[in-house]
């Protein structure tokens, strides 16, 4: 089957420094990828490159066997970034309806990615008043009105409370498993890591695993997935 993203020998230079060093790895369909590492690692860099807004030095990007920010993509690859991408003076309802005609969707749709989200409560809500949870997730339905194949979440549960969290992250789950979406969802919280099918595990530019959980902890021979990291982090150390 044919991967959902593909990167092969990533090079990614900004502001005159590489961020990106030769990065290749393979996503399936209808699966959650976490991009794990700490802040500066490239996080954000990759996840740009995959929905086509960052500048490659070198190597590929494909989604969904297009080139990665191609037209063919606009419908059926959705961004979520770190910061609410909604405008505060509009209900959620006026802004998941905005974004759901940008994409030529009617109102059914915009009400169904509003209840999918579990913001249907808060529809007549304006955004400025929302939480933060409340303002990640209304951003979340406007990414999913379009009804996307993949979706890319940058750092979406950053700030919000164990239990807000728990929350989005079952979402992400049955979005996987039940709609087939493919997910990448990157995070500096290693708890979250479990939550995911597979690991991408990236420190200063380059992915130092590509793995699932179990297979991440066996191979380490940890207990669990933050020691794991630490483990390959002071191997990669010593070869240096």
């Amino acid at each position: 089957m044919q991967p959902a993203i593909s990167a092969q020998d990533l090079f990614v230079e900004r502001g005159g420094r590489q961020v990106l060093r030769g990065v290749s790895t393979s996503i399936p369909a209808g699966s959650v990828t976490g991009l794990l590492g700490p802040s500066g690692s490239g996080k954000t860099t990759f996840i740009r490159c995959v929905v086509g807004t960052q500048k490659i030095k070198s190597g590929t990007v494909t989604v969904l066997g297009e080139s990665a920010g191609t037209k063919q993509l606009r419908r059926r690859v959705a961004y979520v970034t770190q910061d609410a991408a909604i405008y505060p003076d509009l209900s959620v309802k006026s802004n998941v309806g905005y974004f759901a005609a940008l994409y030529g969707r009617g109102r059914a749709e915009a009400a169904a990615a509003i209840e999918l989200v579990g913001m249907a409560d808060h529809a007549n809500h304006l955004a400025a008043n929302l939480s933060g949870g409340q303002k990640t997730r209304t951003s979340l339905a406007c990414a999913l009105v379009s009804e996307p194949d993949v979706l890319v979440l940058d750092e979406p549960t950053v700030g919000l409370d164990p239990v807000i969290r728990e929350e989005l992250w079952n979402q992400f789950r049955d979005l996987a498993a039940a709609a087939g979406k493919t997910l990448l969802v990157s995070s500096h919280v290693m708890d979250e890591a479990d939550r995911c099918d597979r690991l991408l595990l990236l420190r200063d530019g380059t992915f130092i695993a590509d793995d699932t959980p179990a297979d991440l902890r066996a191979s380490t021979g940890t207990d669990n997935l933050e020691a794991a990291f630490l483990h390959l982090i002071r191997e990669l150390d010593k070869v240096a």
